[in-house]
């Protein structure tokens, strides 16, 4: 080890980063049922153990830089949901987040209160029985900023955030998955599962997987080969026969012909023949009820024919035309012929669909169908977003570089700063850049692999470093503490749920079911969303995490200055 340290680890620190890291993922691997270590707490537990052996410090900005991509990122993700969660019909959910979150930061301030804490292990406690990671960062950030700290003192005191955290953090995703799944709806004699059940049927909609390997058997939109002899559709102009369905409400189409061994593109003039084999692309259910076996003859496999390209398109939706216009109303349109609308999204939401559906401007239409098709109808509604997996470096640099700007301190009262700190800037940036992206989406864009590089890896980068240089005091931090720490955290967690849980069912009457997955989603504990869909044998809790989590995110991670404040 000591080799190690003076002719790798001292001269290359980035090399033991990257160790400390890998060895950090691997430890977050470890599971037990619907408990998992995690990459966060995996990099920070490998972090303490191999920084207590190695003593190297890790120096300079590296440890901010990440943590303000992470920030920006969260904020990004969350960005539109959390501004969605600020409209009217989701006052309950965001009085509920505000209950528990609210009583998190209190049960912890108190806590801290009784025991003597100081703000690095206040601030752990915080973040470690909340389950809220980002609390590190945002905590050290304001310690080192307040006033009457010397650099030691407040070194010493970010160190004993990564301390308490560590502590904390594993009472903090156990007990909700066992709190909220099985004890909490004992407490009321209910069902989850039955209940769950009702609510499913009642709200006749099927929750997403979030599995992203998994998929659904039926396919809506269907493509088709039939052979012409039946001797009444020969002779039918493509056009008449598409303008008859039209009015049957029917979505059944002829994109190709094949005729003497020649494909023919789409064309409302071209008359069908004997012979002639068509491509039809519908609606699986409007191509049952026109019964193409009957009326134009038997099906066939013709790959030439079925071959062409396809594509699937994001239209952002620019002119007036569109304004008011319902989707029933539009898909009759010329320009959607052969064009089929998969979904629509508003402010990155995506809504139910339905012909009523009225668009506005700014509203994304998927379309999917023949590409020369849809291309055409793209240039009709607005501006074609093709899938990119480039990110947008000029939009995600700004923001960090403007959130960065806004937490600097500019101003001082009784001389001390006033700051929000470049972490929180980062984060509300994040918030901003995201929610603008999500209402005009032809910038801006964030591959999902990015936002998680930036996310994930910006966060256990950041919990590696904080790990490695806490290390040397960890064992010394953790014997000041002691086993109050572990009770306080123990209680710092289960009692916001409580509060909440109380509130929830007793004032706002929101259904047991979406209740629970509120309140794991304003802890922000996955772990217990998981269990939850586990007992309830579905997905409906996670109808109620949404919002919460988006806003349990945001105020648990501001927590972390606030809570280095009222017990400086």
């Amino acid at each position: 080890m000591d080799w190690l340290r003076e002719h790798v680890f001292e001269p290359y620190p980035e090399l033991l980063i990257f160790l400390t890291v890998a060895v950090g993922f691997q430890i977050g691997r470890i599971r037990y049922k619907t408990f998992a270590v995690g990459a966060v707490t995996g990099c920070l537990v490998a972090g303490l153990i191999i920084g207590s052996q190695v003593h190297v410090e890790i120096t300079g900005p590296i440890k901010s830089v990440f943590f303000l991509m992470f920030l920006f990122a969260l904020g990004y993700d969350v960005g539109p949901k959390f501004f969605r969660s600020l409209r009217r019909d989701a006052i309950p959910q965001l009085l509920l987040t505000l209950v528990v979150c609210i009583g998190g930061l209190a049960t912890c301030w108190l806590l801290a209160s009784l025991l003597g804490y100081g703000p690095g292990l206040a601030a752990g406690l915080l973040g470690g029985a909340l389950t809220q990671s980002s609390v590190i960062g945002v905590a050290a950030d304001t310690i080192v900023n307040l006033p009457g700290l010397s650099p030691a003192q407040a070194q010493d005191q970010a160190h004993l955030v990564a301390i308490a955290y560590a502590v904390t953090y594993p009472l903090g995703t156990v007990l909700p998955a066992v709190l909220l799944p099985t004890l909490l709806p004992r407490l009321l004699r209910r069902d989850l599962a039955a209940d769950s059940a009702v609510l499913a049927a009642d709200l006749d909609s099927a929750v997403p997987d979030p599995d992203p390997d998994a998929g659904q058997g039926y396919y809506q939109h269907v493509l088709r080969a039939y052979e012409v002899d039946v001797e009444g559709f020969a002779g039918r102009g493509i056009g008449e026969f598409e303008a008859e369905q039209r009015e049957l409400d029917r979505r059944v189409y002829i994109t190709r012909v094949r005729r003497a061994g020649q494909i023919i593109e789409h064309d409302t003039d071209t008359r069908l023949r004997l012979g002639d084999t068509v491509a039809i692309s519908a609606v699986r259910g409007d191509l049952v009820a026109f019964d193409a076996r009957t009326h134009i003859g038997m099906e066939t496999d013709d790959t030439e024919l079925l071959g062409y390209r396809t594509e699937t398109l994001h239209i952002v939706l620019t002119g007036h035309r569109t304004d008011g216009v319902t989707i029933g109303t539009l898909r009759h349109e010329d320009f959607m012929t052969g064009v089929f609308i998969v979904s629509q999204l508003r402010s990155g939401a995506e809504l139910p669909m339905g012909r009523a559906n009225s668009l506005q401007r700014g509203d994304t239409l998927v379309l999917t169908g023949p590409r020369r098709l849809v291309d055409a109808a793209a240039l009709e509604l607005g501006k074609a977003v093709p899938t990119s997996f480039a990110t947008d470096m000029v939009w995600i640099a700004s923001g960090l570089f403007v959130g960065g700007c806004i937490g600097i301190p500019a101003l001082h009262a009784a001389g001390a700063p006033l700051s929000l700190s470049t972490s929180t800037g980062a984060l509300l940036m994040g918030l901003v850049f995201g929610h603008v992206r999500s209402k005009h989406p032809t910038y801006g864009n964030l591959p999902s692999a990015a936002q998680w590089l930036l996310g994930t890896l910006g966060l256990c980068m950041f919990v590696t470093i904080v790990g490695l240089n806490a290390g040397p005091s960890f064992a010394g931090g953790l014997a000041q503490a002691g086993w109050p720490l572990l009770l306080g955290g123990a209680v710092a967690t289960t009692l916001p749920l409580v509060l909440g849980f109380l509130f929830g069912h007793f004032v706002l009457r929101v259904p047991l079911p979406t209740l629970l997955g509120a309140l794991a989603g304003a802890q922000t504990t996955t772990a217990a969303i998981g269990a939850l869909n586990e007992r309830a044998r579905s997905q409906i809790p996670g109808l109620g995490c949404t919002v919460p989590y988006a806003l349990g995110n945001v105020l648990l991670t501001v927590w972390g200055a606030a809570i280095v404040l009222l017990v400086r």
